[in-house]
């Protein structure tokens, strides 16, 4: 079944995207499915390894140099084929699309430091993390639900993670008790919920799920989880801030509130995909221009789903 757009949802996207063909790009292409991409879990198994086992059976390509272990199956695939082989049940790769692996490489986290992930289930930027970390150090893998913890803490030990701690808290009470310590993290990941305008493709229901309303109470819950996170970040710490939705009220506006309100040096986003820079104007509010470094994936740019990425240092400790 085809499902359209709502009026409005149509009249803000074509506002984002003012050129008529690069709108028709758009409308195309989220009619259609995602593709089959993969990333290879190094904590099990190397990615040559990997490459090979799977190039038996699958046609499977590396599009990026610098990032081997993504890796997109072209073959046409049966229902569950990817998650049914024997090398997903092992743990040896993770079915992950593109450009959710996008908030890790931008966090970039290392051996040995103190990550959190506020709000992490199912695990897909948990186990990346931890696959970057090699296991060292320590991470914090935080959501609320338990259905969605199983699924978390299943994730992580089929992928053999061994540096994460599982925690089941409320986002906001669980920085505020953070906040009240005087433990700080290295890095935080605040991938927010958000109203997933950009999952069209794998989620086409969200066609008929999307309401404005959603979107702007959204924004100031998304508000209320990074003032709160940023109390757990050290001084020189670095957060990044991500959503699979294209709204700027859930993506530059919570960037602006940060500039606005906190003592922080925005980032420049770099990513192996094509980056369009963050919109610095929205229904005639002006934001800082400092919210371009940002980086907006759309789904015509990169065949992809639609994701938005941002990055900063806390320059003072917030008290």
């Amino acid at each position: 079944m085809r499902y359209e757009m709502k009026p409005l949802f149509e009249q803000r996207m074509r506002e984002l995207m003012p050129d008529s063909a690069d709108f028709e790009k758009f409308n195309k292409i989220v009619h259609t499915g995602p593709r089959s991409f993969i990333r290879c879990n190094t904590l099990k198994i190397g990615v040559d390894e990997l490459f090979s086992r799977l190039s038996k059976r699958w046609k499977v390509t590396q599009p990026f140099h610098a990032y081997k272990e993504i890796m997109l199956v072209e073959s046409d695939l049966m229902p569950g084929e990817l998650g049914n082989a024997i090398e997903h049940v092992l743990g040896y790769y993770y079915i992950q699309e593109i450009s959710s692996m996008m908030s890790i490489l931008a966090l970039d986290p290392r051996e040995g430091e103190f990550v959190l992930d506020l709000f992490s289930s199912p695990g897909s930027k948990t186990t990346q993390m931890a696959a970057k970390m090699e296991n060292k150090g320590t991470i914090i893998a935080n959501d609320l639900k338990l259905d969605r913890i199983k699924i978390l803490s299943s994730n992580l030990e089929r992928c053999g993670v061994s540096n994460t701690i599982v925690s089941r808290n409320d986002g906001v009470n669980f920085c505020e008790k953070i906040a009240g310590s005087e433990f700080r993290f290295d890095k935080i990941l605040l991938d927010a919920p958000c109203s997933g305008e950009g999952t069209l493709r794998s989620s086409p229901k969200t066609f008929l799920m999307w309401n404005v309303k959603v979107v702007k109470k959204l924004s100031r819950l998304q508000k209320k989880f990074i003032s709160t996170a940023l109390k757990c970040l050290k001084k020189d710490g670095v957060m990044v801030y991500s959503t699979c939705t294209h709204s700027p009220e859930e993506n530059e506006e919570i960037l602006n509130y940060v500039i606005e309100n906190f003592s922080v040096r925005v980032e420049k986003v770099y990513l192996p995909l094509n980056c369009r820079k963050g919109v610095s104007s929205w229904n005639g509010r002006e934001y800082s221009k400092e919210v371009e470094k940002a980086c907006r994936i759309y789904p015509q740019d990169n065949d992809s789903e639609g994701f938005f990425v941002s990055k900063f240092t806390l320059l003072e400790e917030v008290v």
